[in-house]
């Protein structure tokens, strides 16, 4: 079952500032990484459970080509994005987000 899905305010100003890091950096960049974004987002609706566990509600889904992860949280009813963090960011720094 697709559950739906939402984000976190911080984990969405994340993502459009990463796309625009790529996207300044090489043209077309931005939207490959936004491409593989929406496609781990997809894996996630469809398999949420099948990520690294990070705390007792918290999983992880690494995006593909890309050295960023998707943090979120899940219910029988929504997916909770709570962070687009770069894996070389101190780590747990999205700790406080719902």
């Amino acid at each position: 079952m697709i559950r739906a899905f939402s984000f976190n305010e911080e984990a969405e100003r994340e993502l459009a500032e990463a796309v625009e890091f790529y996207e300044e950096a090489s043209s077309g960049l931005g939207t490959a990484f936004l491409d593989e974004v929406e496609r781990a987002i997809a894996s996630i609706l469809r398999f949420p459970k099948a990520n690294t566990l990070l705390s007792k509600t918290v999983r992880r889904k690494i995006v593909t080509r890309f050295p960023y992860s998707i943090l979120y949280s899940s219910s029988s009813q929504e997916i909770r994005i709570l962070a687009i963090a770069n894996q070389k960011r101190r780590p747990f720094y999205w700790r406080s987000r719902r």
